[in-house]
C-alpha cells in the first residue's frame, strides 16, 4: 500500500490525475491547485465547467486557505472532531 501511496503522490506532483477508492465508488482525483488537472478532471467525466467539484481538506487551515468566506457552521464542524460533511462553498 505505501508504494501505491508513494506513486499516486508522485502522479499528482507532475499534475496527474488519480483513482481512488472511497466507501461506496471510486473517486477521480487531482491537486486541485493545478488548473490543467482540474480541467482534465472535467474532460475524463465529461462535465460541464459550469458544475461544481468536490475539494477535500484535512483541517480547517486548508479549509480556509481555498474558501473565502466559511459559515459557523461549517466551522464548528472542525470543532466537533467530525470525519466529513458536504457543502456549497465558492472563493471568488
Amino acid at each position: 500500500m505505501r508504494k501505491s501511496v508513494e506513486k499516486s503522490v508522485e502522479i499528482l506532483k507532475k499534475g496527474g490525475i488519480i483513482l481512488y477508492p472511497t466507501d461506496t465508488v471510486w473517486g477521480i482525483g487531482c491537486d486541485a491547485t493545478n488548473y490543467d488537472a482540474v480541467s482534465r478532471i472535467f474532460q475524463v467525466k465529461q462535465r460541464s465547467e459550469s458544475k461544481s467539484l468536490i475539494i477535500l481538506v484535512n483541517s480547517e487551515a486548508m479549509l480556509k486557505h481555498y474558501v473565502a468566506e466559511i459559515p459557523t457552521q461549517i466551522l464548528e464542524f472542525f470543532t466537533k472532531g467530525r470525519k466529513s460533511h458536504n457543502c456549497d462553498l465558492s472563493k471568488p
